[in-house]
């Protein structure tokens, strides 16, 4: 369900509101191939299916960071402000890596808006965002991140 703002007041009044869950994507091995092309990180934990059968994990497993830029897309449709001219990504403020995402599972995120702070133009919003495996016993990431909105 999306939480939904009309303007920069009501997001304000959002503060510490619980945005729910995004929908359930699964991650390839093709997705994790393109995100070791693109940063050079080849480690076969992430990109050799034999190998990694044999490794401490039993099979591929996404990149950390490949999980965490994820995030917008796995957030997509859980808040909707009025009158955004244009988002960015701003930063994260802290980023955990705490459990493996396998090739093949389903991830989801959870997130909580945290604060809204005035900023040249618009605002800048902090959520506390956890990206789950699906079953799984713990988060696999758990990050701060921070994000403009511009009107």
């Amino acid at each position: 369900m999306t939480t939904h703002a009309k303007n920069v007041e009501e997001l304000v009044a959002l503060v510490g509101t619980d945005l729910g869950y995004g929908e359930y994507r699964t991650v390839t091995q093709e997705q994790v191939n393109q995100f070791a092309d693109a940063t050079g990180d080849h480690q076969w934990i992430h990109v050799d299916t034999e190998r990694a059968k044999t490794g401490p994990f039993g099979h591929t497993i996404a990149h950390g960071y490949m999980t965490l830029s994820l995030i917008p897309v796995l957030m997509n449709g859980l808040l909707k402000v009025d009158g955004v001219a244009m988002g960015i990504n701003y930063g994260a403020n802290k980023v955990r890596f705490t459990s493996p995402v396998p090739v093949g599972s389903d991830v989801r995120a959870h997130a909580v808006l945290k604060s809204v702070e005035p900023v040249a133009g618009g605002v800048q919003v902090a959520m506390k965002v956890t990206v789950q495996v699906r079953d799984a016993a713990k988060p696999s990431c758990v990050a701060e991140t921070l994000s403009r909105f511009y009107f």
